[in-house]
């Protein structure tokens, strides 16, 4: 199923096009996503913690389709490199380890919705979270690209 994967036009072309739009432009476009969502959720997250306390909480809702949309782009590009090297990156436990952290991020993300709609204060657990899942995804995702660093000091 992997060297199927991996064998379609858009995985082919993504591994071995020597286009500037293809490997180049797919992992900017994830880059991008990944500071869209990270970076506005962050922001979304630190208001509740009480920084950028002159901007009133329900204001932050609006901000949600933002981060959905650098999800999106997130996940699209993200599967366009996972199929490039589906068989490599599927044997790595640190991208099950990254995945989980998005899961976990994005869950949270969900549950910290209602809650700002509703004007609850009781999110700062939810908040440290969010903050914490994305570090661990974001730390986790670069050391997908160092998987002989990863297994020389991790064993994994």
């Amino acid at each position: 199923m992997l060297e199927f994967i991996e064998s379609t036009a858009i995985a082919t072309w993504v591994r071995e096009s020597p286009s500037i739009f293809a490997y180049t432009f797919v992992l900017s476009l994830h880059a991008i996503g990944l500071a869209i969502v990270v970076g506005v959720s962050a922001i979304v997250a630190l208001r509740t913690l009480g920084r950028f306390d002159q901007i009133p909480l329900a204001p932050m809702l609006k901000f949600y389709p933002v981060m959905w949309a650098g999800f999106t782009i997130n996940t699209i590009s993200g599967l366009m490199l996972l199929s490039a090297n589906a068989t490599g990156m599927l044997s790595m436990p640190m991208f099950y380890i990254k995945m989980a952290f998005i899961v976990a991020a994005v869950v949270v993300l969900s549950l910290l919705k209602p809650r700002l709609a509703a004007g609850s204060g009781r999110v700062r657990g939810l908040s440290y979270a969010l903050l914490g899942f994305w570090l661990g995804g974001i730390v986790a995702g670069r050391l997908t690209a160092y998987p002989y660093f990863v297994n020389a000091w991790f064993g994994a």
